[in-house]
């Protein structure tokens, strides 16, 4: 092999070397743009679920807040309505009082309804003998009522007349009135006992005056119904 032959080898050898380089820059460089690509489309996306995630917060903040106001809104009408009723439990239950303090001011009907709520705590507790208080004003008209009620309860009953003790040392609180304003006191009727004292049956027209005014309920219900809450 001559010169010329030698020179040419290397020439092609040189070609082809630069030939492989060229094409593996280009590799390389078509690699690293893609990479370049792959690195932005993450970054878009990750700034899209950025985008949705705060959305989505301040979808829920507003979600929140609505069910807030509608909370207040709800909780002003209820504030609303428990004002009318007790606005109108305080007027009915002024006029069960003033119905109920009448009758304990007409002698001859307290009289009988002494004698019916005796008569209706006996044949609650069901006891042989008991313990009876009521107020002292009201001790001689229980006395005068005491045995035909005692008749009467053995009668409905249908046991034996029972034995009933009339406390006269201790006595329920007196009728109110402007001078005992803020202190203790019964618009009258009775308190029986056991004898051992275990049970009690308060029936006084304070607490009938709870009785009266709780059969008034559904008159109130209705009455609410019918109201329209601005």
């Amino acid at each position: 092999m001559n010169d010329a032959d030698v020179s040419k080898q290397i020439q092609q050898m040189v070609r082809f070397i630069l030939q492989e380089a060229e094409e593996k820059a280009n590799e390389i460089s078509v690699s690293a743009e893609e990479e370049f690509n792959i690195e932005k489309l993450q970054l878009v996306e990750a700034e899209k679920k950025k985008i949705r995630q705060e959305y989505e917060r301040k979808e829920k903040q507003v979600d929140v807040r609505k069910k807030i106001e509608y909370s207040m809104q709800l909780n002003a009408s209820r504030i609303k309505v428990l004002q009318a009723q007790d606005d109108v439990v305080n007027s009915m239950k002024e006029a069960a009082s003033k119905e109920l303090l009448n009758v304990s001011h007409d002698h001859h009907v307290y009289k009988r309804l002494l004698k019916d709520l005796i008569v209706q705590s006996l044949l609650r507790l069901k006891e042989p003998a008991v313990l009876l208080r009521c107020r002292k004003d009201d001790l001689h008209l229980v006395q005068s009522v005491l045995d035909s009620a005692a008749q009467e309860y053995s009668e409905k009953a249908n046991v034996h007349t029972p034995e009933i003790i009339v406390d006269n040392k201790i006595f329920l609180p007196p009728a109110p009135s402007l001078h005992n304003a803020h202190g203790s006191s019964c618009s009258g009727g009775v308190v029986l006992a056991s004898r051992d004292g275990k049970i009690v049956f308060e029936n006084t027209l304070d607490a009938r005056l709870d009785v009266v005014f709780r059969k008034k309920l559904p008159e109130i219900r209705k009455w609410l119904c019918g109201q329209v809450v601005a």
